[in-house]
């Protein structure tokens, strides 16, 4: 089977880990703050959908925190970090190769199930299980690529309707989910290189998927290359 990646990434994990020890915060607006509670490294969707930004300084939002009643919680990098590893650990029984690429994310390598899986079915299945044995929620983006894998993962994230797990191939259906994308959100691309590209009128991952290859590395370097690369389906990274 041709490369088959699968990017698995807890959702607003700290304060997933908070509610799975406190069950009454879920559906309320929660905000995790740093060690020394200056800024936001976590938010529930209820506190995105106010606007709070991650990395906000705790003191810019009392006011919000105050009208909206957000519990706000100090981090718990302990309780976190043994979260993460049941949550790995249960990811290694589905396959047998696992990439942990932070502490909520992990790349799987599906191309080594057998032939004629179904491969959303079985991520279904991932997501079921991991939640069922840690409480925590998952979202899964699927794709020959990781870069693709990545972009699938945060499509899922924003579309109920694909249930938490989103496959994105390179093919005529991938390009219309990239083409909705913000390039900013293509894993490699940071906030100068967005810049760069939004002032060139690229605004798109598909956009950025078909520029030419020579353009690609005198303005993005090898970097940017690969990163159009992988999007077109061809694994680099």
């Amino acid at each position: 089977m041709p490369s088959l990646f699968a990017l698995v990434d807890c959702n607003n994990f700290y304060v997933s880990c908070e509610r799975v020890f406190d069950p009454s915060l879920e559906g309320r607006p929660v905000v995790v703050l740093s060690n020394n509670d200056g800024c936001v490294v976590a938010r529930s969707n209820e506190v995105k959908s106010l606007g709070v930004k991650m990395g906000a300084p705790a003191f810019e939002c009392k006011e919000i925190f105050a009208r909206h009643h957000v519990t706000v919680l100090s981090s718990n990098y302990t309780l976190y970090g043994d979260m993460s590893q049941r949550v790995m650990e249960t990811l290694a029984q589905f396959v047998p190769s696992l990439e942990v690429y932070s502490i909520d994310e992990a790349f799987l390598e599906l191309c080594v199930l057998p032939e004629g899986t179904d491969i959303v079915a079985y991520a279904r299945i991932i997501r079921q299980t991991v939640k069922q044995w840690t409480g925590i929620p998952v979202s899964i983006g699927i794709g020959p690529t990781k870069t693709l894998a990545k972009a699938a993962n945060e499509i899922a994230k924003r579309s109920p309707a694909l249930n938490g797990v989103c496959v994105l191939m390179a093919d005529a259906a991938g390009e219309r989910y990239l083409a909705d994308l913000p390039v900013g959100e293509i894993w490699g691309i940071g906030p100068a290189h967005t810049r760069f590209l939004s002032c060139r009128g690229i605004s798109t991952a598909l956009q950025l998927k078909q520029l030419p290859d020579q353009w690609l590395r005198e303005h993005l370097t090898i970097a940017g290359l690969r990163t159009a690369q992988e999007l077109r389906g061809i694994p680099c990274i």
